[in-house]
């Protein structure tokens, strides 16, 4: 599993028969991993956690567009899910504090925590738990990475993470707006 099999969320997942060989076995392990079958698209598929950080994605224009997302939505995380955000760095950490940012993932039931990789990659208590399925807006997707070696990352942009979080599946976005 690499970022580079990455299809939009209206995709049909492709069919590894139809590969080269050198790309097949590949495909064929991504699926089986995620336990998804080609030709569905990602959309609906349940989410465990919504994981709003990383250095990548965790800017304070990510965490401006997110926070915005919410308020728009006004909608809380799902029941089921699990939600955090993880601030790029302290900077940004502090800034987003100074803005009111913390306040509104707060009260949306995200968890906010320090900055740092956390699940990025599963180097403190922030790690997926067996087959748990993460939304995710960091930038690897190995199996592992995110601590269990049987969950799974599903990467997205922030906004398509707070989609997530809010209806508890892969969700467009573009849809609840």
């Amino acid at each position: 599993i690499t970022p580079g099999q990455a299809l939009g969320i209206s995709e049909p997942i492709p069919d590894p028969d139809t590969m080269d060989a050198g790309n097949r076995a590949t495909a064929q392990k991504a699926l089986d991993h995620m336990d998804l079958r080609p030709g569905r698209t990602m959309e609906g598929v349940n989410v465990d956690v919504a994981f709003l950080g990383s250095c990548t994605n965790a800017r304070i224009t990510d965490l401006r567009e997110a926070a915005a997302l919410l308020e728009r939505l006004n909608r809380p995380v799902a029941d089921d899910v699990r939600a955090m955000v993880v601030p790029g760095s302290q900077g940004v950490k502090q800034q987003a504090e100074d803005e009111g940012l913390a306040d509104i993932f707060r009260q949306a039931g995200f968890d906010w925590r320090g900055a740092g990789c956390s699940m990025c990659l599963g180097m403190n208590e922030d790690q997926l738990q067996g087959r748990e399925l993460c939304a995710s807006s960091s930038n690897r997707n190995f199996i592992g990475r995110q601590g269990s070696k049987d969950g799974r990352t599903v990467l997205m942009s922030p906004a398509m993470v707070v989609a997530a979080a809010v209806e508890g599946e892969v969700t467009d976005v573009r849809t609840l707006l």
